[in-house]
């Protein structure tokens, strides 16, 4: 097959942008002239992908949240199917945001499309009848973790689990020393990092919690210094406002920073929303407070259908609680704020149980470092030329 050869990818949010951008650069080096269509953000756009709708409008997560964006959503799905109807790509590849790509993947391979699916939906956590529409709409999945590979292989899905590409850009170096400086922190400072999400409504729901256990943790601990990254100015805006309710001055023990990634390696503890942002935490060896905390109507449905032990991707991955986490109705002033203290008494007093963490941490991060973008781009390569990669 010629170089120049069309291929279709579709994300959905920031971190679907961040893999495709690599996995575009990895399929590059089997198709150099690739030309990539479908919906793509910044990262992507900036290696040549032309997006047809702007990724934004598919950021939206829950079950009950999508509706208002319905007749939108709709619109997006079919002006894409059409598209690449007509003019059909070697491949199509839909990355995460499985409620609106599994139904485009579907639609094409029944015309033809080879057609591959790039990080599991939770099958295996709820919903697990989605795998007979998974097994009609994809003919290749790819997963980033070990454990999600398992109910694939059971319903003859073809499966390859390629690590999760966090997992090879960040080293083994600690680098809080460095990080510290970039924040003008000193080396022996107390520090936690605040990260109550990304969305809107996660920071509604966990920022007074995480903000108010601060304050209140500062009682028993009154040098920690706390950092709290904002991802937009929005996000900054939404703090931001938070901090005046409570009371809380913008100084040096409460700071709005840029950058989350230093955040977090400059801390001694993280105090975040469940989500990719943990994975982030136990690559960079932090030891962390993971909450989750939905819109109430989506919990009720979520909570009947959910059949895992653990929220928490550190939990999941060491398949036992590494970590604390609170879900729901559990996440209150009160234990965060205890949990603030304990970790804190605990990464000062307690070097031993401290360092059998980190251990932990990155032995996992060891199994998760596969050169996940070149692996899934052979991967997808042998899809599509099997002859010629064989």
């Amino acid at each position: 097959m010629s170089n120049a050869i069309r291929i279709g990818i579709v994300v959905g949010e920031k971190s679907g942008d961040m893999l495709g951008a690599g996995l575009m650069q990895a399929l590059r080096k089997h198709y150099p002239e690739a030309e990539f269509v479908g919906i793509g953000g910044p990262a992507m756009i900036a290696l040549g992908c032309r997006t047809l709708a702007p990724m934004e409008r598919l950021s939206v997560m829950g079950f009950v949240e999508p509706l208002g964006r319905l007749p939108e959503l709709l619109r997006i799905k079919q002006r894409l199917q059409d598209f690449f109807l007509q003019d059909p790509p070697a491949v199509f590849i839909g990355i995460d945001s499985p409620d609106f790509t599994l139904r485009i993947e579907a639609v094409l391979r029944a015309a033809g499309i080879k057609t591959v699916h790039y990080v599991s939906p939770s099958v295996w956590a709820y919903r697990a009848k989605r795998i007979h529409k998974i097994k009609l709409a994809v003919d290749l999945m790819l997963t980033l973790f070990p454990f999600e590979t398992q109910i694939y292989r059971k319903h003859d899905i073809a499966v390859k689990c390629v690590g999760h590409p966090l997992a090879d850009t960040i080293g083994f170096d600690d680098q809080k020393t460095r990080h510290r400086r970039y924040f003008l922190l000193a080396d022996d400072a107390q520090v936690v990092a605040l990260l109550p999400g990304s969305r809107s409504g996660e920071i509604k729901r966990l920022g007074p919690v995480f903000l108010a256990a601060a304050v209140e943790s500062l009682q028993s601990c009154p040098k920690l210094q706390f950092i709290i990254p904002c991802s937009s100015p929005n996000t900054r805006l939404q703090i931001s406002d938070q901090l005046k309710q409570l009371g809380i001055f913008i100084g040096e023990q409460f700071r709005l920073v840029d950058d989350s990634h230093a955040a977090i390696s400059a801390a001694d503890l993280v105090v975040l929303a469940s989500g990719t942002a943990t994975l982030e935490t136990l690559l960079l060896r932090r030891p962390m407070i993971v909450c989750y905390k939905l819109a109430a109507i989506t919990y009720a449905i979520a909570s009947r259908m959910v059949k895992i032990p653990f929220v928490a991707l550190p939990n999941l991955l060491a398949g036992e609680q590494l970590v604390p986490e609170y879900i729901q109705q559990r996440v209150t002033v009160a234990t965060v704020r205890d949990e603030i203290v304990h970790h804190m008494s605990v990464i000062h007093a307690n070097a031993a149980a401290h360092d059998a963490l980190l251990k932990r941490f990155e032995e996992i991060h060891r199994v998760l470092r596969r050169d996940a973008s070149v692996q899934a781009a052979a991967a997808i390569a042998q899809l599509v030329e099997p002859k010629a990669v064989a």
